[in-house]
């Protein structure tokens, strides 16, 4: 059926249906704005909420370039920072905070800088590391807080897992206790800045005070920022007489208290991987043999 619709030039609206008609494209009008608006308002909210996560084990200068990411500067932004931060270190350091920026999750808020991460950061481990079981687990094994932090750096950095962490502690003990080098593969990746399977006879040779199969006790700082797990098997070594470990394969290391026992465990490890020989050790463990030929590895 045809129905007779008039010309569109002689349609009329009503007064009513005029109104009815203007709301609804100040409706529309007010949608098209509040949309972009609802935008920038999501996009200011993730930035208030962004969040910069500091895993444990990373060394100061991952932190460093981290935080030039996320907050998008130059690369060395943060690290020239250092001195305007104003840390809150022990005399120990000296100016170093390698050990003192805490593993955590940290706001990205608005204003946000290179020094005020560094110094929630350095806050967050002097909070976590003064506190009364910290201090008083420090002072029951003899050594103040900044050696329980250099231990645990070494632990978090030589620890398989993290039930390995408390008789990695206990080697390190041990060795201190027994005059021995501490020979930390850990310590000479730190040194020469890198992390590798594999030391070469060359590298337990250089001259860093971090080279710990040469130098004896402890390396001058932390060589990483260690987490509560690592922090707490530095004060509580787990029991025992070992001075070797060695991992001869994923989920196996083995602890020995005596030389010949580890050396079966090392040769174990060879046959299961060949190529990592002689003059070489491949993993990050401490206690390998003092023949730098024989590999020992986490």
């Amino acid at each position: 059926m045809q129905t007779n619709i008039p010309p569109r030039s002689t349609i009329r609206l009503t007064r009513r249906g005029r109104l009815v008609l203007g709301v609804a494209a100040a409706v529309v009008a007010g949608i098209a704005v509040a949309v972009p608006l609802l935008m920038q308002a999501d996009r200011s909210a993730q930035s208030r909420t962004a969040a910069l996560v500091i895993p444990e084990g990373w060394r100061a200068s991952q932190v460093y370039d981290a935080i030039d990411k996320a907050l998008e500067l130059p690369q060395g932004s943060t690290r020239n920072s250092l001195g305007k931060a104003r840390l809150k270190l022990p005399s120990d350091a000296r100016g170093n905070p390698e050990g003192y920026l805490f593993p955590a999750t940290y706001p990205l808020g608005k204003g946000a800088t290179p020094e005020s991460l560094l110094r929630s950061m350095a806050d967050t481990a002097n909070k976590r590391f003064n506190a009364a079981p910290i201090a008083a687990g420090a002072q029951r094994n003899a050594m103040n807080i900044y050696q329980a932090v250099t231990i645990a750096s070494i632990i978090q950095a030589e620890a398989a897992t993290k039930a390995d962490m408390g008789k990695v502690a206990r080697v390190v003990f041990n060795r201190l206790e027994h005059g021995m080098p501490l020979q930390m593969d850990s310590t000479i990746n730190y040194a020469l800045n890198r992390d590798t399977v594999r030391t070469s006879q060359d590298d337990t040779r250089i001259g860093s005070p971090y080279n710990s199969y040469r130098r004896m006790g402890l390396p001058p700082t932390p060589i990483d920022n260690p987490g509560e797990e690592a922090m707490r098997a530095a004060l509580n070594p787990t029991p025992g007489d070992w001075l070797y470990f060695v991992t001869v394969k994923p989920g196996d290391t083995r602890f020995s208290a005596d030389y010949r026992t580890h050396m079966r465990n090392v040769a174990e490890f060879n046959a299961l991987h060949p190529g990592t020989g002689q003059g070489q050790t491949s993993g990050r463990s401490p206690a390998r043999s003092s023949v730098p030929a024989q590999p020992s590895v986490r």
